[in-house]
């Protein structure tokens, strides 16, 4: 359903959007995975002395396994308790140097790329009043995991804007740890609608020590939060629709939000020790703006226990044209979201096989990189997921 259903609660995952959810949910376990594609690209034009030369260049490793899982238990008519797992992958790029002319690498220092793996956890409660409203609370324990190469070039060697070149590039995985909380409601409005309500705080992480010359204050980045409120009316006794709008605060955290210029020219006039270079204070960023996005999803409850679903998502992407130069390096330009997907109860109904599909289709952004060359980013998405839910 495209992400929305923060106000109709149908599985245990759903309480990484609203922890209220699991109120409705009695004793329950899900487990599944999806098969998640990113397609990558982007592609300079223009003549420059200095790289990255013009060409398009694809990023490899298209495939990635997202695994999830989740459980509740109904203590009594009011409280529940769950906990779930979750990550988000696939956040990264690889660019071959062999793919770029002269095999030089996208900046000039060999192969580039990111790779930023992410794992929560999350114990949940829930209580639910007599009229059928509820509220809930998780706690967010988080895992990231973070490795750059091929950006070298941005120490000494190069255009020499890091306060700590020898924490910018190509030194392994690092690990960072953090916590947060989730906070969430359900409120009957009539019969047939339902109003849902989740916020998700801020999530302070631990700094990557590894990428402190990298990342803005010292390698923090921390993950940003959001909110989400909406609505879910049921139609007919078969027919449900949800429309969710979720905001996320992506500018808050330096790391993502700061933006390249002027903090580039500051740093390179001002030598690198000053705090808009890369690691300082103020430092140069991905200029991810705020995001909005507006999720509809269809619910059909057929017969013989089949359940149809569809949704589709929209959201004005986070990269400003002006800050396409960094986000080479991660693209997330992405803007709409098209899924669809059934579940099949059986065993009289205490299980069920859980299966959707999503396509989110190819968008890009250009911008000037310099005064001779323009840059192109581009992704699409494609994933496909399975899931078994049992009810006990």
């Amino acid at each position: 359903m495209a992400g929305a259903g923060v106000a109709l609660p149908q599985e245990t995952l759903s309480a990484a959007i609203n922890p209220a959810g699991i109120a409705f949910l009695g004793n329950r376990v899900d487990i599944s995975a999806a098969l998640f594609s990113p397609r990558r690209s982007y592609e300079v034009t223009g003549a420059s002395a200095q790289p990255p030369f013009a060409g398009k260049v694809n990023s490899g490793r298209k495939y990635f396994i997202l695994p999830e899982m989740g459980a509740t238990w109904q203590l009594d008519d009011h409280k529940s308790v769950g906990i779930i797992l979750f990550g988000n992958g696939g956040m990264n790029t690889d660019y071959s140097a062999t793919e770029t002319p002269f095999d030089i690498g996208t900046f000039g220092a060999g192969t580039t790329g990111v790779d930023l793996a992410q794992v929560f956890l999350s114990p949940t409660f829930s209580y639910r009043f007599d009229n059928n409203a509820a509220i809930g609370i998780s706690a967010i324990l988080a895992y990231q995991r973070f490795k750059i190469e091929g950006v070298g070039s941005f120490g000494p060697a190069g255009s020499n804007v890091s306060n700590d070149p020898a924490h910018l590039s190509n030194n392994g995985h690092d690990d960072s740890f953090g916590a947060g909380i989730n906070l969430g409601f359900i409120l009957p409005i009539s019969n047939t609608v339902t109003l849902g309500g989740g916020y998700r705080s801020r999530v302070y992480m631990t700094e990557f020590d590894d990428y402190k010359g990298l990342f803005a204050e010292q390698g923090d980045m921390d993950i940003p939060e959001s909110a989400t409120i909406g609505l879910a009316w049921k139609a007919t006794e078969q027919l449900t629709l949800a429309l969710d709008v979720q905001k996320t605060w992506y500018s808050s955290i330096d790391a993502i939000g700061n933006n390249m210029q002027p903090a580039f020219t500051t740093c390179f006039m001002n030598g690198p020790s000053d705090p808009s270079c890369l690691g300082g204070d103020n430092g140069i960023g991905f200029g991810w703006k705020d995001m909005t996005t507006v999720k509809l999803g269809v619910q059909y409850e057929a017969t013989n226990d089949w359940t149809w679903r569809a949704g589709y998502s929209h959201g004005n992407q986070p990269i400003p044209d002006s800050e396409v130069f960094f986000n080479i390096l991660a693209p997330g330009v992405i803007e709409q979201h098209f899924t669809a997907g059934f579940s099949k109860k059986f065993d009289n109904g205490s299980q069920e096989i859980n299966f959707a599909a999503m396509y989110a289709p190819s968008y890009s952004v250009i911008g000037q990189i310099n005064p001779t060359q323009i840059a192109e980013i581009e992704m699409k998405q494609y994933q496909l997921e399975l899931g078994w839910a049992l009810q006990f």
